[in-house]
């Protein structure tokens, strides 16, 4: 068997909120809840285990590669909440979307403040 990722935690201030907000954003399945997570399955089968926490939080990134439909229908789920987005991780250009090897690419903040980007071409793939 190939090595895949399976899942990974997300630490969340609310972990519900934090899980519906990404499934919802994203298009995929409502998070269904395991033990002390809430689990968003993506298509390749990776879920994204969201786990309430009142510690200090890291600031953490997530990137999603999405097809170019994909990547229009969750930009518009993006801009129908009036969410603020970026180009860029280090947010130095708001309300705009990135070309980045010849795709598309853009970042916004999910409750708990972690950046997700959906882009539309691996980095390094091209252009």
């Amino acid at each position: 068997m190939p090595i895949q990722l399976n899942h990974t935690i997300v630490p969340a201030r609310d972990a519900e909120a934090s899980a519906r907000f990404l499934s919802e954003i994203l298009g995929v399945k409502a998070p269904v809840r395991f033990g002390p997570f809430w689990a968003v399955s993506l298509d390749n089968g990776v879920t994204l285990d969201f786990q309430h926490s009142d510690e200090a939080m890291p600031i953490e990134h997530y990137a999603f590669l999405v097809s170019e439909e994909e990547f229009d229908a969750i930009f518009e789920r993006i801009r129908s909440r009036n969410l603020e987005y970026w180009a860029d991780p280090m947010h130095s250009r708001p309300s705009e979307i990135n070309r980045n090897d010849g795709g598309r690419g853009v970042y916004w903040n999910d409750p708990s403040g972690h950046y997700l980007e959906i882009i539309t071409r691996p980095y390094g793939s091209g252009e």
